[in-house]
């Protein structure tokens, strides 16, 4: 797969099969969608493209600075290849591009850049200016545009329609089991292992303090969680905490967790934590030691969970 990071350096000439949207997450109703489009792009001997955007538009049309995103863009190419498709076209989404018109939109990037023979679009899809392109506009311009418009309907599981604000909900309640089943993989976060103030060591809990470079990136609600962690191509079960260590009287949200049967120092090494369950809600503990006896319990479940 080419990930194509400047709009005005490329451009195809073939048979294209397209679609468009910010795929945040990546969800099973995604899959679904790109699974298609890499269907029919062979079929046609032609090419299967994403365009998407970076930013989120929401940060530039809304200047919506509290939006969590399920995957970072990193994220997001990685799950896109699994999928096999040909490229991704990544439009810097500015406040200059957000003034190209719909039919703009179209014949500059549609039909100049990618020669798109097929497009298909969600049923909610909105693009161009005051957001006029959508599902109708294209079909009623389809002749003039010389493509095929096919529309991607709402996708459902038990009539629950997916969404990214869903999965995104689901995440603020620390519902990541229902966040699975949307994404159809575990939620997962990744981040560098820092060094924090060993609190976890002395009581008999060492924990891996995770940074995670990009803001905009959605944690799940504070809590004791059980957890898989990936360090290389090694996988440990584990629990992590996220929240503000009241016990400790912590000022700072963290991310720290404590992985099994683990001994080795890992600071400055890239950790990826795979969310299976919430144990509990984060709680103030009135003492050191009822803080450790409880998490003496929340391992054994933890491992329970795992096991």
């Amino acid at each position: 797969m080419k990930v194509i990071d400047h709009l005005e350096d490329f451009s195809l000439s073939g048979y294209s099969v397209v679609t468009i949207g910010t795929f945040d997450g990546v969800h099973i109703g995604h899959q679904a969608i790109l699974r298609r489009l890499v269907k029919e792009a062979k079929a046609n001997d032609g090419s299967s493209i994403l365009i998407t955007f970076w930013p989120h538009p929401r940060f530039i049309l809304k200047k919506d600075t509290d939006l969590k995103l399920l995957s970072t863009f990193d994220e997001k190419i990685r799950l896109i290849e699994s999928l096999g498709v040909d490229y991704i076209l990544k439009i810097a989404f500015t406040p200059e591009f957000s003034y190209l018109s719909a039919d703009e939109f179209v014949k500059e990037v549609l039909l100049r850049k990618v020669n798109t023979k097929k497009l298909f679009i969600g049923y909610d899809h909105h693009f161009g200016n005051h957001r006029k392109g959508n599902i109708e506009f294209l079909r009623s311009n389809a002749s003039n545009y010389g493509f095929e418009v096919r529309e991607i309907p709402r996708q459902d599981i038990d009539s629950i329609g997916i969404s990214s604000t869903k999965i995104r909900n689901a995440l603020l309640e620390g519902d990541v089991a229902f966040a699975k089943s949307l994404l159809g993989r575990n939620y997962s976060i990744e981040g560098k292992v820092m060094h924090g103030e060993k609190n976890g060591r002395k009581i008999g809990f060492p924990t891996a303090n995770i940074q995670i470079e990009e803001s905009c990136k959605l944690l799940p609600a504070d809590g004791v969680y059980a957890v898989k962690a990936s360090l290389g191509h090694k996988a440990y079960g584990g629990m992590l905490n996220i929240g503000f260590k009241p016990t400790l009287k912590g000022s700072q949200r963290t991310i720290e967790a404590h992985l099994f049967n683990f001994q080795a120092e890992i600071y400055d090494r890239e950790l990826k934590v795979e969310f299976i369950r919430l144990l509990r809600k984060e709680i103030k503990f009135h003492s050191i030691e009822e803080l450790k006896s409880r998490l003496e319990r929340d391992k054994s479940e933890a491992q329970k969970v795992l096991s």
